[in-house]
C-alpha cells in the first residue's frame, strides 16, 4: 500500500509555517486540517517550545539593546 499525498507526513518547512502561523492566529482552515491529519503532536510541541525560546531570546536581546542606547 502507498502513501498518498495527503498521508505523507508534514515538511520542516509547512510545520514551521504552521507554527508561525498559530503564533500570530492567523491559520487557515486548510493548513489546521493538514496539520491535524498529516501532523504528529510531538513535532508540533518540539517545534512551539523552539519557537517560543528564539522569540524570548530575541526579545531580551533587542530589550537590552535599546536600554543599552538611551543610557
Amino acid at each position: 500500500m502507498t502513501k498518498t499525498t495527503t498521508e505523507k507526513p508534514l515538511t520542516y518547512r509547512e510545520m514551521l509555517g504552521s507554527t508561525f502561523a498559530a503564533a500570530l492566529g492567523v491559520q487557515s482552515n486548510a493548513n489546521r486540517h493538514r496539520d491535524f491529519t498529516r501532523g504528529k503532536a510531538s513535532h508540533f510541541i518540539f517545534t512551539g517550545v523552539l519557537f517560543t525560546t528564539v522569540f524570548v531570546i530575541s526579545m531580551i536581546c533587542f530589550v537590552r539593546i535599546v536600554m543599552a542606547a538611551l543610557i
